[in-house]
């Protein structure tokens, strides 16, 4: 049993007879009254996010997780199909158990969580940022540039990506997953 105190973000917790994943959390102490912690939990089965509020000092039934390094191989319809870097043992995961499905690269090794109790995945970390080439994108118009203009770009993995002007068709960019944002881009 862990308590509030030990709510930090990526951490499993058993809650209303699922297992969350926290996602997003705010210690709360205001000034009248007692401190809490406002949490955004995701569900490993559903893929459905809520937000919850516990009060400080509250028990919390966290899930015993093991971090294991597995290679991305290819996707098939809403299933992610990864090999453990170890073992070589193959495992198919839904779509809903990723965080950013979209810039996913085929041979990018991302973390997958899995409860140390049965074996079963329970959410896949990505790394923080990715590399991806640019695909397809318009031309930057000349002079359109007072402001931090931005124009929309597709990556090699389908995803759409608003990034600077003078980004071309072919360059490299580096994406941070979290939010999906253009970084910098990538000199080779």
């Amino acid at each position: 049993m862990a308590s509030t105190s030990d709510i930090k973000k990526g951490l499993c917790i058993r809650y209303n007879h699922d297992i969350f994943k926290i996602i997003e959390f705010l210690h709360v102490k205001p000034g009248k009254g007692p401190a809490f912690v406002r949490t955004k939990l995701k569900s490993v089965t559903t893929g459905k996010v809520i937000d919850n509020t516990f009060s400080a000092g509250h028990k919390i039934d966290d899930v015993r997780v093991e971090t294991h390094s597995f290679q991305y191989l290819y996707p098939e319809g809403d299933s992610f199909h990864f090999m453990n870097t170890e073992d070589f043992n193959q495992i198919t995961l839904q779509k809903s158990a990723l965080d950013a499905p979209d810039l996913l690269k085929e041979g990018e090794v991302v973390s997958i969580l899995l409860n140390s109790e049965d074996g079963m995945p329970l959410s896949v970390e990505m790394p923080t940022h990715v590399v991806l080439e640019i695909t397809h994108t318009e031309p930057g118009v000349k002079g359109n540039t007072a402001t931090n203009a931005t124009k929309p770009a597709t990556v090699e993995t389908g995803a759409t990506v608003n990034v600077p002007l003078f980004i071309n068709e072919g360059d490299k960019i580096k994406i941070e997953t979290d939010k999906g944002t253009y970084v910098e881009r990538v000199k080779e």
